[in-house]
């Protein structure tokens, strides 16, 4: 059985990984910062803890058997709970899912708590610096690389009985745009067109979009980068 000066270094220790991986993300704003990543550090610590050490009482007893690692093996799954609570889906344009670095970084925090309890403080201090340099120093080389290849997206929406032929025409051979792939559906009677565009494209996208808005037969247009 761990003393109590042991526990308590291995929970300090837990929600001390887990503050600097939420301090990256209650940078950012988001849904899961700082007080939520030390929570589910210093749970799964306490939880592998828990697992290896609660039962010592009763080992040895005759027919009883103990696997010490099923509690902490729930954490796995049960994270995920936690983890898809971060996740947004936001319909603008087309759908974008967002959180899902928050929630792997959730995950990956209760994976550093349970090596905490299980006393990997190496594993555990080596997991934190490298989730930390993954979620910021990253980033921006992420963003770099990406901004080569990301487009544009546009979305119109027609109002009933309006002539989608012509317009549809228009945008494939007046405007002047490089359209690289663009799909047409119908819904309650409406057509909803989406363009996609390479990212040079931009001020001739913003310039059609803002000449589209005052056109009567338009009922929505939006577009994303």
């Amino acid at each position: 059985m761990l003393d109590p000066k042991e526990i308590l270094i291995r929970l300090a220790l837990a929600a001390l990984f887990g503050a600097l991986i939420g301090l990256e993300r209650e940078r950012k704003n988001r849904v899961a910062g700082l007080r939520t990543h030390m929570m589910v550090s210093v749970g799964a610590c306490l939880i592998m803890i828990v697992s290896a050490f609660g039962f010592a009482d009763i080992l040895g007893q005759p027919n009883v058997t103990l696997d010490p690692s099923r509690i902490a093996a729930q954490v796995v799954s049960g994270i995920g709970f936690i983890g898809a609570g971060t996740i947004l889906f936001v319909k603008q344009g087309s759908g974008t899912i967002r959180g899902l670095t928050t929630a792997a970084g959730l995950w990956t925090v209760a994976a550093i708590g349970l090596a905490t309890g299980g006393g990997l403080y190496f594993a555990a201090g080596a997991t934190t610096i490298i989730a930390i340099l993954i979620l910021w120093a990253l980033q921006p080389l992420e963003q770099a690389y990406l901004r080569k290849f990301k487009q544009i997206t546009l979305e119109i929406i027609t109002k009933k009985g309006s002539d989608n032929a012509t317009l549809l025409n228009d945008l494939l051979h007046k405007e002047g745009l490089d359209i690289q792939s663009f799909s047409v559906e119908r819904s309650d009677d409406e057509f909803v067109f989406q363009l996609k565009f390479d990212n040079s494209e931009v001020a001739k996208v913003q310039h059609l979009v803002d000449r589209m808005k005052s056109d009567p037969v338009i009922k929505e247009i939006f577009w994303t980068q």
